[in-house]
């Protein structure tokens, strides 16, 4: 009996805004080894813009400070795409823990955004995983992001258990049930459970078209 066939992972076609010559040039390496297609790569804000109306990508990766003012320029295009282009899939980077970025992209959608520290892409399987889950329209949160924030935040985190602050910044890191359960060496239903009680905690109302889970990461995330 012959083997069931391997599904090849899906190839993307994206475009990739950094500043740094030789980080650009590494990612656009790292995707491609990867079989995505980097239809464009390029340097400042103004130009993410220009690519993305040129080649309609189906996920774009930027850093957050670039040309001209090295502050937000390149958060600012990922809102502004977004609002352009609803359901963009957007992967951010970034060089320090901003929660106010994280937040704010977070805010333009439900799915198909992460924030990402620079570090993370030196670790290739990790940086790969997380720009697949966004590009499949999960959320992903870099986990040293997650941990400062939960670190500042009290208000309304003070009504959750520690083990309900644990699960939550694991959903934050965008890991479905299975996964926070495998994490946590608990079952499955234990985690829904846990996730219930998070959202019934932060008043968090059960509403069409509203994605429960972000709103929760929303709820600590904003300053």
């Amino acid at each position: 009996m012959q083997p069931a066939p391997t599904e090849r992972p899906r190839s993307h076609r994206v475009v990739l805004a950094e500043d740094s010559v030789l980080l650009r040039e590494g990612l656009v390496g790292v995707l491609g080894r990867f079989g995505h297609e980097v239809l464009a790569a390029v340097g400042d804000a103004d130009a993410l813009h220009d690519a993305v109306a040129t080649y309609a990508p189906d996920v774009v990766v930027t850093d957050v400070r670039m040309p001209p003012g090295f502050q937000d320029e390149g958060l600012r295009a990922a809102i502004a795409l977004r609002a352009e282009r609803p359901g963009l899939p957007v992967l951010v980077l970034s060089q320090y823990v901003q929660r106010s970025y994280a937040a704010e992209l977070l805010d333009t959608g439900d799915g198909g955004v992460g924030y990402l520290l620079k570090d993370r892409v030196g670790q290739v399987e990790q940086f790969v995983d997380a720009f697949t889950r966004v590009a499949e329209g999960g959320t992903v949160v870099d986990p040293e992001v997650v941990r400062q924030l939960l670190r500042r935040r009290r208000d309304p985190l003070e009504r959750l258990t520690p083990r309900e602050r644990e699960v939550l910044a694991l959903v934050a890191e965008g890991r479905s049930n299975a996964a926070i359960a495998a994490e946590l060496v608990v079952t499955e239903a234990a985690v829904g459970k846990h996730v219930g009680n998070i959202l019934a905690k932060l008043d968090l109302p059960l509403t069409e078209g509203t994605h429960r889970r972000v709103l929760a990461v929303l709820a600590y995330l904003r300053a």
